[in-house]
């Protein structure tokens, strides 16, 4: 605490820097979100400062749903359930409860930091869940582990997910190219992204990125899935690159079988198309309604979903 009791720290919260073989990772506590990743001095995600409040939910941690539940309303067990509006302007609750939580350090070394807080139960969340966030930097990238453990007396409905913004390079989402191996995506309806059916990438015009493609002026903001994976490791792969070859990619489990995409479409202001944001999720949007892979965790177990950050060297 500084002299006149106010809080020294960043706003942002506590500050962890690990680092290995060329990869820097910045983590801020407040919803133990990457602020920083690097690779060679290259940003790999979009950054933003210690001292600033994080923009939207660039880089948090996404729990115990990922984007939206429509209205914020949704049926469990025999309640009736309403949570608080977070995303205003559409009349939904978006990305869950763990994205401006303080997170406490529970180790941290020169390359892995592990950082755990804990959603209390609430009228529209009922169910207490401890949410566990390590990160940790080798020569493969920066690897993210996510565990929720259901630590209350009743079985909760759980989804996780990251939000980071990829970046491939210098320019604009624009100028890069997209290799997403998904079959499927799911419609949204009208300017509240109300869910509708799930149809295949070539029925929308500009979706199917299945084979690498510049990305150009396609406006994303939609769930994919029908992942097709490596047959080595069960791993989706997502890669952005820019002309010469190098960028970022983003590789995930089994325990994801969705992905959102969304290209920061926010016109007239700075932060447009400056990155891709590539969110693996272990349900898509509207899950707490539709049950689609949405999982409901026992008292005492867990839910686990990681997924990996590395750069692409055209070399």
């Amino acid at each position: 605490m500084a002299a006149n009791g106010t809080d020294a720290r960043p706003i942002s919260g506590e500050q962890f820097t690990i680092e290995a073989d060329g990869y820097v990772a910045r983590i801020a506590s407040v919803g133990a979100t990457l602020r920083v990743l690097t690779v060679d001095g290259r940003d790999l995600v979009v950054p933003f400062d210690a001292d600033e409040v994080r923009p939207a939910f660039r880089g948090a941690t996404l729990a115990p749903w990922p984007n939206r539940v429509t209205d914020g309303r949704y049926s469990f067990g025999d309640e009736d359930l309403l949570l608080s509006l977070t995303e205003p302007e559409r009349g939904h609750a978006l990305h869950g409860l763990a994205a401006w939580l303080d997170f406490s350090p529970v180790s941290v070394d020169a390359s892995s930091v592990e950082l755990s807080a804990t959603i209390e139960a609430e009228s529209g969340y009922p169910f207490r869940v401890r949410i566990d966030v390590t990160y940790r930097v080798s020569a493969d990238g920066l690897e993210t582990i996510v565990t929720a453990t259901n630590v209350g007396p009743t079985r909760a409905p759980v989804g996780l997910g990251p939000h980071p913004y990829l970046v491939a390079g210098p320019g604009l989402v624009d100028d890069w190219d997209l290799e997403l191996p998904a079959s499927r995506v799911l419609t949204v309806e009208g300017e509240r992204m109300i869910p509708g059916p799930v149809v295949g990438v070539e029925e929308i015009p500009g979706f199917d990125f299945r084979a690498t493609r510049r990305i150009g002026d396609t406006a994303i903001d939609h769930a994919f899935a029908d992942l097709t994976r490596s047959a080595a490791d069960g791993d989706a792969v997502v890669r952005v690159t820019t002309d010469d070859g190098s960028g970022v990619g983003m590789r995930w489990g089994t325990a994801c079988p969705w992905v959102q995409v969304h290209t920061a479409d926010k016109p007239g202001l700075p932060v447009h198309r400056i990155g891709l944001a590539v969110e693996p999720m272990t349900c898509p949007p509207d899950a707490f309604n539709s049950g689609v892979d949405l999982d409901v965790v026992e008292p005492g177990e867990a839910l686990t979903a990681s997924w990996h950050i590395f750069g692409i060297d055209a070399r």
